[in-house]
Formats: structure tokens, sequence, C-alpha cells
């Protein structure tokens, strides 16, 4: 079987030819111009990973929400599964940078940890 995709670790975006057996295993990479799309291509095609970006909602701050992120990458397939949880949290003011809002998302070993403040009314 045969998978083109986008490499998207650098703005070159290189068009990536990647070969799997039957057993979806990866036989070759092909159209990458450095180590790092060889192994992007590899990890997109067995087991993709995705960063989350949203809001989590703030009690008693000056602001209803807080943004945030995923400490880490998530697996693609828990993404909205991952989102549904952020989007039930609930955080009281006040709000640090760093502040872990949602502790192993899902049971994936990863945060949702706030990027920025909410100081309380």
């Amino acid at each position: 079987m045969t998978k083109n995709i986008t490499c998207v670790t650098c703005p070159m975006g290189c068009p990536i030819t990647v070969e799997l057996n039957d057993n979806n295993e990866v036989i070759s990479v092909t159209g990458n111009t450095c180590k790092r799309g060889e192994q992007y291509a590899k990890d997109e095609v067995t087991h993709p990973q995705r960063s989350l970006a949203t809001t989590v909602r703030v009690e008693g701050g000056i602001h209803g929400v807080v943004p945030c992120k995923s400490a880490g990458p998530l697996p693609k397939e828990k993404i909205f599964e991952c989102m549904e949880a952020v989007n039930a949290a609930r955080v009281n003011a006040p709000v640090k940078l760093g502040d872990v809002l949602v502790a192993d998302v899902c049971g994936t070993g990863v945060n949702i940890v706030a990027t920025n403040h909410c100081p309380a009314k």
C-alpha cells in the first residue's frame, strides 16, 4: 500500500510517499529532504498525533475562559474525546500560565495546561 502525505515539520512542505506492507509496517519513505521528514512520515502513517489548543472555562475570573494547550502530542484518534473532556472542565480563578487545567486528559498521560493568566475578579 502507498500513502502520500505532506510533511509539516518545517516550512518546505515536502511531498512524501510512504510504502507499507500488508501488516501496515513501513517499507520505505521517499520525497523527504531531511531526517525529520522521514520520522514524521513514519509516525504519521503508523500512529498519528496532534497537539490540541483551545480554551477552558474559568469561574470567578476577569475573563470567562483561559487559553490552553496539550503539554504534548495526543493520539489523533482521541482528539474529539479529549476535546469533550476539556469542554466539560471548569477551573477557579486565579489561573497562572503553566497551571495544569486537566491532568492526564482521557488517560493519555498528557496534561492540558494554561497558556495565559486569568486573575480573579
